[in-house]
């Protein structure tokens, strides 16, 4: 397996830290009827995705969409959760707009 470097919004750069994207997932799921194994089998398929990138420096936006798809599929709250803090979220306006697009999707696959 290949070192992959996260590329901050800020110009920074890191190491990819697998410990620190479960516990972000982690934190989205939490309280929700989610078992811990499907956490790990959510942050497993995001990381290998990363890793069939082919790439050696991944943008942080990049693993934060791909945790957005990942828990849109599998819980609407924690994928909330997870996408005010990504999308920073600062008005009741925010949390509607994504609601209504959640909706939308839901109604587009029925």
């Amino acid at each position: 397996m290949r070192e992959l470097t996260v590329l901050k919004s800020e110009g920074r750069r890191e190491t990819f830290d697998r410990e620190k994207l479960e516990r972000s997932v982690t934190i989205a799921c939490r309280k929700r009827p989610i078992e811990p194994n499907s956490i790990d089998r959510v942050v497993t398929g995001i990381q290998r995705q990363l890793e069939t990138l082919g790439e050696s420096e991944i943008p942080s936006q990049r693993i934060g969409e791909l945790v957005m798809d990942a828990l849109q599929g599998l819980d609407s709250v924690a994928y909330i959760r997870f996408a005010s803090v990504y999308k920073d979220f600062t008005a009741a306006q925010d949390f509607a707009r994504i609601v209504g697009a959640l909706k939308d999707d839901l109604t587009d696959n029925s």
